[in-house]
Parts: C-alpha cells; sequence; structure tokens
C-alpha cells in the first residue's frame, strides 16, 4: 500500500485530504510544520510527500532540501503561492510537481497517481506507447521505423524515464546539454517540437511530450 505523508498547517486541508486519500486506499501520516515532516519521513519513509510551502517554522523549499539530502521520495507541493519564481524555486529544490491552491481534489489525485506510477526498478528498461509507435529504450528503437538523432534521444529518454513527471526547462537543459546552457530555452523548444514532429499524431495538440509554459516539460503515458 502506498503511504503519503501530507504537510500542511491548514486542518481542514489536512481533514479533507486524509478522508480522500484514505478513501482511495492510501496511508496517510500529516505534520503540521517542517521539523515533524522530516521527523515523520525519516522513520515512517513514505512513498509520497504533498507539501505547503508556506509552514510557521520553515519554508518548504527547506523541507524538500532536507529531504532530497537522503530521499528520492515524490514530492508533489501545494501551495497558495501562484507566483512563477516560488513554482521554479520549489521545482530546482527538487519538487515533482506544483499544484495551486485553491485546487481540486480530483486534478491533486490525478497528479498523485501520474507520480506514483513512474515508482520503478530503478535497473528497468521500459518499453512504452506513444500513440502507435513503440519506444524501446533498452536498444533505443522506435517501432513502426523513427530515426532519432542521438540528442533527440537523449531527451526523449529523460522524460520517459520521469512518466508523469515535471521537469523543469533547467534540469532538462542541464541533464542534456551541460551546465553551460541552461539558459538556452530555444534548445528546448526546437528538439521538443522536432520529437512532436516524428511521434505525435497531431504535433500542434500532442498528447503525449507535454508543455508545462514557463515551468517545463512532461511525458503523459
Amino acid at each position: 500500500m502506498i503511504r503519503i505523508l501530507v504537510v500542511d498547517d491548514e486542518p481542514q486541508i489536512v481533514r479533507a485530504l486524509r478522508i480522500n486519500l484514505k478513501a482511495r486506499g492510501y496511508e496517510v501520516d500529516t505534520a503540521r510544520d517542517g521539523a515533524s515532516a522530516l521527523h515523520l519521513a525519516a522513520h515512517h519513509h513514505p512513498d509520497l510527500v504533498v507539501l505547503d510551502l508556506g509552514l510557521p517554522d520553515m519554508e518548504g523549499t527547506e523541507v524538500i532540501g532536507g529531504l532530497r539530502g537522503w530521499t528520492n521520495v515524490p514530492i508533489i507541493v501545494l501551495s497558495g503561492r501562484a507566483d512563477s519564481t516560488d513554482k521554479v524555486a520549489a521545482l530546482d529544490a527538487g519538487a515533482d510537481d506544483y499544484v495551486t491552491k485553491p485546487f481540486g481534489v480530483d486534478e491533486l489525485l490525478a497528479r498523485i497517481r501520474a507520480v506514483t506510477r513512474r515508482i520503478q526498478p530503478a535497473d528497468s528498461s521500459p518499453v512504452v506507447k506513444i500513440g502507435e509507435f513503440v519506444v524501446d529504450l533498452s536498444d533505443r528503437s522506435i517501432s513502426p521505423d523513427v530515426r532519432l538523432t542521438p540528442t533527440e534521444w537523449q531527451l526523449l529518454e529523460h522524460l520517459i524515464r520521469h512518466p508523469g513527471k515535471l521537469i523543469t526547462q533547467r534540469e532538462l537543459l542541464h541533464d542534456v546539454w551541460g551546465p553551460q546552457y541552461q539558459t538556452e530555452t530555444n534548445y528546448l523548444r526546437q528538439y521538443m517540437a522536432r520529437l512532436r514532429r516524428k511521434l505525435e499524431a497531431d504535433p500542434a495538440r500532442p498528447q503525449h511530450l507535454i508543455t508545462e509554459p514557463g515551468m517545463g516539460y512532461r511525458f503523459r503515458p
């Protein structure tokens, strides 16, 4: 059973999330501040953390940093801060996704399902479908036959290996092109457009290689 740690100092939100998550078969722990969250995470080892940024004792980004010091547990930020600067800071700190308050429970549950689906053995070599195409990352093949450049493969693989996860522009540029390219967002736009032309049925309305404006990209299985 998947265990979720909910970290928020608003009792009504914690109560609503606990009820909805338990009704869907999740185990739920709750914390009202950052110190309690870090203590619970260290002792109960959750499979997912839902985290508010505005905590009474520390910033949510500090909690993310504390978790990232020892675990790769998926983190979904749930915050009333809608400014893109806050979103980028949380994602750069190590969050996997960002949901703005007020939020719909159905949307949050969908984000939780998307993030937990990507939890898989580290040595797995996924075979995934993108529309009519089957992508095998173990031998870098696509059928029916599609040819990708080495950079296109690297970008596609990075997205596919993290299904449902929002990956920031900076992270993709760093991991695919190198640290000196972290501001070259035009590279991403050009290569994502190439991948969509090759793999999406309608490149103008992609169903799998999704842009999150101003934030990054995600692969939707």
